[in-house]
């Protein structure tokens, strides 16, 4: 495996692809929407269904949404006694659901995203980047990857979880930090090497936790720096082993690779969205094959 280089633009418009995308942190804050821009510049039909306010640790809590109290949505992205569900005045793609993020996503896929795609159904589920990591045990309260179970384990879309260690909730129309900017770079090189690889982009009931390092002004400020480290979600100690990468049967952990190693890295989990664990070495498998371009080794 080779390290993997920024290819912002990897993937020809003829393979782009209807994406729902979502969060925990909500519809209004930086980091999601940067993510959107980055994946609806590539070619992609891309539809934010995310929730009205931060909604992180949630996990995959799912409840019907309500109007809006009188403080209006975060960031005063929309306003006090707004209706359940809404839109952006200019741009119907980006759109708010004031309750969970499972509740969120699972609008953006049944409803708002095929009525903006003439019926047709999302191909590819991304939520996040999540401000914080998602790491461990951390992985049961996320909404982030909740709402990415969902999509993966009863909508059956193929469904990447991103997380980045760097950065606080920051409205939308702020200055871009660089952790938005680097996080957003390599979801998208992360996200079109899957798309490459062709359908299925993923193996059935599973989902990718891909967790981004540290970015500061002097360290890990360019995606171009960071290499894709194949991990696992827990030590693996009681565990069945790992599908063979590096030469070894045992993935790293990937909250070693994330808090304990002074590297830029990102950590990329083959979950399995039956219990938010690591999925089989079988489903490893296949799912590093499609991303082998990217990866590399410790």
């Amino acid at each position: 495996m080779r390290s993997g280089l920024l290819l912002a633009a990897a993937v020809p418009f003829a393979n782009a692809i209807r994406i729902v995308q979502s969060n925990d942190d909500g519809w209004a804050e930086i980091n999601a929407r940067t993510l959107f821009n980055s994946l609806s510049a590539a070619g992609n039909q891309v539809v934010l269904s995310s929730p009205a306010e931060n909604q992180s640790g949630t996990g995959s809590s799912d409840a019907e949404p309500k109007t809006v109290d009188a403080d209006g949505c975060q960031y005063s992205s929309c306003p006090g006694g707004a209706p359940a569900t809404g839109a952006n005045a200019t741009d119907p793609r980006l759109n708010y659901v004031n309750s969970y993020p499972v509740t969120s996503i699972k609008r953006g896929i049944s409803t708002t995203g095929p009525a903006l795609w003439n019926g047709a159904a999302p191909q590819l589920a991304v939520t996040g980047p999540n401000v914080g990591s998602n790491v461990d045990v951390q992985a049961f309260f996320s909404g982030t990857i909740g709402a990415a179970v969902y999509a993966a384990k009863d909508a059956k879309i193929p469904a990447i979880a991103f997380s980045g260690r760097s950065g606080n909730p920051t409205a939308w129309n702020s200055p871009t930090p660089i952790y938005s900017k680097v996080y957003a770079d390599l979801a998208l090189n992360l996200t079109n090497t899957l798309i490459k690889s062709g359908t299925p982009y993923l193996p059935a009931d599973t989902f990718l936790n891909v967790n981004f390092g540290e970015v500061t002004d002097s360290k890990c400020n360019s995606a171009s720096q960071f290499k894709f480290i194949p991990t696992r979600l827990t030590t693996g100690l009681l565990s069945a082993r790992d599908t063979e990468i590096c030469g070894s049967t045992r993935l790293p952990w990937e909250a070693d690779v994330i808090y304990l190693r002074d590297a830029c890295y990102v950590s990329v989990t083959v979950g399995d969205a039956a219990d938010k664990t690591t999925a089989d070495a079988a489903r490893q498998k296949v799912a590093y094959d499609k991303l082998k371009p990217i990866l590399s080794c410790l």
